[in-house]
C-alpha cells in the first residue's frame, strides 16, 4: 500500500478540480483555499479575502444571479443552497462552475456563516443542450415567449413595443444586454431604438437596404441572421464592428419582422458572455420575432388611424386663435388614444364688439365622422349667430334648433361665455355641460355653479328652449377654464371627483397658461382613454383691455323666478363693474320696474339689456323688450293703491326715458349719467 495511503481530503477535492471557501456573514470576510482560487482561476496574490475582489471573475448577470439565491437562503431559513454559474477566465474565456454552501445559523436563527465549496463543473456540462437544459435556463426560456408576448398585449404605439422590449425588465427576458430596432421606410431602414444608452452609431440613422449592414441583409433575405462571436462579427461586417467593439459584443441575434409576407423592419438583439445559439434558443428567437412584428403592424396601424383622425378633428377646429386685446388665451385637444374614433368635442373664441369677446367648448354626442361632421357645422351655426350679436341664451337656444333641424339623431352640450374685458362681466350659457372653473391670481381655484338647461338639440325636441344666464366677475390677472367631460371623466369615478381633482391640479399647476395647459393635457395623454378632450384657458388681463361700452343681455320668461333673480343679478354686477356703483341702487330699482311690468302687462317674455354708451357724458343705458305694442302710459295711483307708481319712479329715478317700437312688439328704455 501506498504510504500516503487513504488521500487526505484537501489532495482529493484538488485532484477533482473542488475548493472550498467558508464566509464570515458577521466581518464579510471570506477565504478560499488554494483550490479554490485554482477553480475561480485567481491568483493569491490579487485575492484580499472580500468577495468583491472576485468580481473581474463572475460577469455581472451572473453574479446577480448567485447574490440573488444567497440572499433567498438566508431569508428563507434553508440550511443548503446550489447553483451553476459561469466565471470568465484570465484569458477571456467563459467556464462553467458549480457552487454548494451550508449556511450555519446561531441559537436565535440568524446566520452567521457559510461553508461550501466551489467546483469546475466543465466536464458535467460539456455538452451545449446539458447546459440549455439546466432547469433554472429551461423555465427561464420557457417563459419568455410568454412574458414578452404579455408585455406586448398593451402596446398601442410603436414607442410602446420599443419600450416593452427595451427596458430593463425587457433585456432581462430577453437575455440579451442591448437591442437595437429599424423599420423600413422608402426602400431605407430607419433606426427607431439603439442600445444601450449612447451607443447610437453615427450614419446609421438611415442605411439602405442594399447596404453591408445586418439589419439590411435579414431584411433583404427575410431569414434570420446569428452571429456566435466577436470574430464572426468582424469578418462579416468590419466597418460596423470597429464602431462598436469598445461595447464586448460576443453574439448577435438580428431578426426580420415579417407581418402579412412582407418585411416591416428588424430586430437585433446584442449579448456579452455568450459564446453561440442552441437549436432550442434559435428556435425561440425566431417565435419571438414573428409575435414582435405582429405588435409592431398592430401599433403603426393604430398610429396610423389615430393620426388620420386627429387630423380630421383638428381640421374641423379653428385654424388658429384670435388675438383679442385685453385677455390671454390658450386652447387644447387631445383625440381619443383607444382606436380610430374621431370625437365630436370643439372650442371656439369669437370676438365681439366692445371689446367683447365669445368663448365656446362643446361636445356632440358619439366618436365618430358623423359626430365630427355635427361638429363642424354646429360650430360655425353658434359661431355665426354670436357675431350678429345676439344675447348668449338667445345664441343658445337658436343653436339647439339648428341642431334639431339637422334631423340627426345626435345632441351636443356646450357652455357659452360672453365677456366684458372691459369690466370683468362673464355672462355664462350652459346646456347640459360641465361647470367652468375659475383661478384667482393666488392660485386658488373655485368652481362656478352655472344654471344650466338642455343639451342642445334636445331642448328644441321638448319645446325648452330657456337658457338661464349666470353672471359672475372676472378680476384681472383671473382665468376662466373651460372644458369637456375627457379631462375630468374617469372609469368607475364620480364626475364631482374627477372636477375636485382637476381643481387641484390646477392649484398645483404652473401660472403661465401655456404650460398651465400642458399639464393638463400631459394628464389626459398619461391616463389614455376612449373619450376626446377639448380645453378652452382665458386669463383677463386689464392693462390691455379695450376701454368703451360694455353690453350685457338677459331673457326673462314669464313664471321664472329664478330668472328674474339672475336679471337682478346680473344688473347689479354689471352696474358695479363698470363703475355706476353710487348709482346701483336706483339702475336696479328702475331695471326691476320696467321687467316687472313687461312680464305683468304682456303674454310673452321679457329681453333686459344693459349697455354703456360714451359721448360727452358716459351713460349707463337699460332697456326692456316685450311682445306688445300697447305703449304704457303714466296714471296717477290712489292713496292706498301700487299700480301706477311705477312710471312715476321710472321718471324721477332716471335722467332720461323712453319708449321705442319694435316690430311687433316695443322697447322701454332708460339712460343714467354716470361718471
Amino acid at each position: 500500500m501506498p504510504d500516503d495511503w487513504p488521500a487526505h481530503p484537501d489532495r482529493s477535492l484538488q485532484l477533482n478540480r473542488m475548493g472550498s471557501f467558508d464566509w464570515d456573514l458577521v466581518t464579510g470576510l471570506m477565504h478560499l483555499d488554494e483550490a479554490a482560487l485554482d477553480v475561480l482561476d485567481t491568483d493569491p496574490g490579487d485575492y484580499d479575502g472580500r468577495p468583491a475582489s472576485l468580481a473581474p471573475r463572475v460577469p455581472p448577470a451572473e453574479a446577480t444571479r448567485l447574490d440573488a439565491l444567497v440572499s433567498n437562503a438566508l431569508k428563507s431559513e434553508v440550511r443548503n443552497y446550489g447553483a451553476y454559474f459561469r466565471i470568465r477566465c484570465r484569458d477571456g474565456t467563459l467556464r462553467w462552475t458549480h457552487t454548494q454552501g451550508r449556511v450555519m445559523r446561531g441559537p436565535d436563527g440568524r446566520p452567521f456563516r457559510i461553508i461550501g465549496i466551489v467546483r469546475d463543473a466543465t466536464e458535467e456540462l460539456s455538452h451545449s443542450a446539458e447546459r440549455l437544459g439546466l432547469d433554472e435556463e429551461r423555465r427561464r426560456q420557457t417563459s419568455v415567449v410568454e412574458s414578452t408576448t404579455a408585455a406586448l398585449a398593451h402596446a398601442r404605439t410603436v414607442r410602446d413595443v420599443i419600450d416593452a422590449l427595451g427596458d430593463a425588465h425587457g433585456l432581462e427576458r430577453l437575455g440579451s444586454m442591448g437591442m437595437v430596432m429599424g423599420l423600413v421606410e422608402a426602400g431605407r431602414i430607419h433606426l427607431v431604438a439603439e442600445g444601450p444608452a449612447e451607443s447610437f452609431v453615427p450614419g446609421t440613422r438611415y442605411t439602405r437596404i442594399d447596404e453591408q449592414y445586418p439589419m439590411s441583409e435579414v431584411v433583404r433575405s427575410l431569414q434570420p441572421l446569428f452571429i456566435e462571436s466577436a470574430e464572426e462579427f468582424a469578418g462579416a461586417y468590419p466597418d460596423l464592428w470597429s464602431k462598436i467593439s469598445y461595447m464586448r459584443v460576443s453574439a448577435a441575434a438580428y431578426l426580420p419582422l415579417i407581418a402579412q409576407a412582407r418585411p416591416i423592419g428588424a430586430l437585433g438583439l446584442l449579448y456579452q458572455d455568450k459564446d453561440g445559439f442552441a437549436q432550442e434558443e434559435r428556435n425561440l428567437l425566431v417565435a419571438l420575432g414573428s409575435s414582435i412584428a405582429q405588435s409592431l403592424q398592430r401599433a403603426m396601424l393604430l398610429e396610423q388611424e389615430h393620426d388620420l383622425a386627429e387630423g380630421l378633428q383638428q381640421a374641423m377646429l379653428p385654424r388658429r386663435i384670435p388675438s383679442v386685446p385685453g385677455a390671454e388665451i390658450e386652447v387644447r385637444y387631445r383625440s381619443a388614444r383607444m382606436g380610430q374614433d374621431i370625437g365630436g368635442d370643439w372650442y371656439d373664441v369669437v370676438p365681439l364688439p366692445g371689446g367683447r369677446v365669445g368663448a365656446v367648448i362643446g361636445d356632440v354626442q358619439g366618436h365618430d365622422t358623423h359626430a365630427a361632421a355635427v361638429m363642424g357645422q354646429l360650430r360655425i351655426v353658434l359661431r355665426a349667430y354670436a357675431a350678429e350679436g345676439h344675447a348668449p341664451a338667445t345664441v343658445m337656444a337658436r343653436a339647439s334648433v339648428f341642431l334639431h333641424e339637422l334631423d340627426t339623431e345626435r345632441f351636443a352640450t356646450c357652455t357659452y361665455v360672453e365677456a366684458d374685458l372691459s369690466t370683468g362681466v362673464l355672462q355664462l350659457v350652459r346646456a347640459g355641460h360641465i361647470d367652468p372653473l375659475i383661478r384667482s391670481r393666488d392660485g386658488d381655484c373655485r368652481r362656478v355653479r352655472v344654471s344650466g338647461g338642455m343639451p342642445l338639440g334636445l331642448s328644441a325636441e321638448f319645446g325648452r328652449l330657456e337658457y338661464p344666464v349666470t353672471t359672475v366677475e372676472l378680476d384681472p390677472g383671473e382665468t376662466l377654464l373651460l372644458c369637456t367631460d375627457g379631462l375630468v371623466e374617469q372609469p368607475g369615478a364620480d364626475l364631482d371627483d374627477g372636477i375636485e381633482l382637476l381643481g387641484s391640479l390646477i392649484r398645483g399647476g404652473p401660472a403661465e397658461l401655456g404650460p398651465l395647459a400642458d399639464l393638463l393635457c400631459g394628464v389626459v395623454d398619461e391616463r389614455g382613454g376612449d373619450d376626446d378632450m377639448a380645453l378652452l384657458l382665458l386669463r383677463r388681463e386689464i392693462a390691455d383691455a379695450p376701454q368703451g361700452g360694455g353690453r350685457l343681455q338677459q331673457h326673462v320668461a314669464p313664471g321664472d323666478p329664478e330668472a328674474l333673480v339672475a336679471a337682478r343679478h346680473m344688473i347689479g354686477t354689471a352696474v358695479r363693474a363698470w363703475g355706476a356703483r353710487e348709482r346701483t341702487d336706483e339702475i336696479e330699482l328702475v331695471a326691476d320696474e320696467l321687467i316687472v311690468n313687461a312680464l305683468m302687462h304682456t303674454d310673452g317674455p321679457a329681453i333686459v339689456t344693459l349697455r354703456v354708451l360714451q359721448g360727452p357724458q358716459r351713460r349707463l343705458r337699460v332697456e326692456v323688450e316685450d311682445r306688445s305694442s300697447a305703449l304704457p302710459r303714466r296714471r296717477e295711483a290712489g292713496e292706498a293703491g301700487v299700480s301706477g307708481r311705477g312710471l312715476m319712479l321710472v321718471d324721477r329715478l332716471a335722467d332720461v326715458w323712453g319708449v321705442e317700437s319694435r316690430g311687433s312688439g316695443k322697447c322701454v328704455w332708460c339712460e343714467f349719467v354716470v361718471a
